[in-house]
């Protein structure tokens, strides 16, 4: 497995961005195209965040994705010095490989080295691998956070980092 930093416009961070907001449509509904929340490249540059992609080893292609971007106190519910976790996904025919944890592992090493304090995410109801990938990475549940902290099946975790 080869974990690239790559930039949240690279062609292949897009590709995997729409294959994960097309999961969400189907778990969620369409209302929002997949996932409303405001994302911008610039956001994941270091040191203020990273964004890592897995590429399988012998064919180059990618596997798995995720990034985290800084918080600051705001009214959407961050605090200070925290790491959000943004499009953690792994393609389907991936999965059970353990690569989510590899990509979060190195996530949260890098947010720690960039000196953050809390490693915060937001997940749906309708995702109970994630779920139980975040409870077994040693993330408890959190108050609501974020752009979607007022919907009924967001689950809000964090972890210190």
């Amino acid at each position: 497995m080869d974990i690239r930093r790559v930039a949240f416009d690279h062609p292949d961070a897009v590709k995997l961005d729409d294959e994960v907001r097309l999961e969400y449509i189907k778990l969620y509904g369409p209302e929002d195209g997949g996932d409303a929340t405001p994302l911008d490249a610039t956001m994941f540059d270091p040191p203020h965040g990273i964004y890592l992609i897995a590429y399988d080893g012998e064919t180059g292609e990618p596997l798995a994705t995720g990034g985290w971007r800084s918080q600051e106190d705001n009214p959407e519910g961050y605090a200070d010095g925290d790491a959000e976790l943004k499009r953690m996904y792994v393609v389907p025919r991936a999965r059970g490989r353990g690569l989510a944890r590899l990509i979060l592992a190195a996530l949260e090493d890098d947010a720690r080295s960039a000196g953050r304090d809390r490693m915060v995410l937001s997940t749906g109801s309708a995702q109970p691998e994630a779920i139980a990938l975040y409870a077994s990475s040693g993330y408890a549940p959190a108050t609501p956070f974020g752009h979607y902290r007022h919907h009924d099946d967001v689950r809000c975790f964090a972890k210190a980092l």
